[in-house]
C-alpha cells in the first residue's frame, strides 16, 4: 500500500490509524510487534512515531526524537494486550550490535511491547522477519510518500 501526504498533519494522522489499527487487530505474536521505519534524513521518520505513539494513547508532548538516548520506553494504558511502546532511534548507532547494549532484544522478544525503530536499515539482520516495514520518501518540503512494504 502507498500513501501520500500532503503535510506534517495528514503524516501523523495515518500514522495514528496504523497504530490504532494494531492496537484492535486480533492477531496473537510470539514477540514485540515491531515497526521497522526506513527513510532519507528528512523523509518524515520523527514525524510519523510521533503520530504513531498518539495513537497508541501516547501524549505527544511525551513524544520526542529518541536520537540522542536510542530507546525511549512508554506506558500504555489503552490496551490490556500490549503493556508498553518503545520508540528506538538507530541513527547513531555504530554497527548492529550497539542494540545490545540498550537491551533491544529483550525488548523484542516481549509479546507485550510495541516497537517502532527509526533508521532499521542499520539494525537489519536483528529486526524480526515479521516486522511491518514502512519506508518514507521525501516528495517536497510537505509532502511525503509512505509505502507499507508488508
Amino acid at each position: 500500500m502507498v500513501f501520500v501526504t500532503k503535510n506534517e498533519e495528514e503524516t501523523k494522522k495515518l500514522a495514528e490509524k496504523i497504530a490504532s489499527d494494531i492496537l484492535n487487530s486480533k492477531e496473537k505474536n510470539k514477540g514485540a510487534f515491531v515497526v521497522a521505519l526506513e527513510g532519507v534524513l528528512g523523509a518524515g521518520k520523527t514525524t510519523f512515531a510521533k503520530g504513531f505513539a498518539k495513537g497508541l494513547g501516547v501524549l505527544e508532548k511525551e513524544t520526542s526524537s529518541p536520537t540522542f538516548v536510542i530507546l525511549q520506553e512508554y506506558d500504555l494504558k489503552k490496551t490490556s494486550k500490549f503493556k508498553k511502546f518503545y520508540h528506538v532511534d538507530c541513527y547513531r548507532l555504530k554497527n548492529e550490535n550497539d542494540v545490545e547494549d540498550i537491551g533491544l532484544s529483550e525488548v523484542i522478544n516481549d509479546p507485550e511491547n510495541i516497537v517502532l525503530i527509526e533508521w532499521a536499515g542499520k539494525i537489519k539482520n536483528k529486526i524480526p522477519k515479521d516486522a511491518k516495514k514502512i519506508k518514507l520518501y521525501y516528495i517536497s518540503e510537505n509532502k511525503r510518500k509512505i509505502c507499507m512494504l508488508n
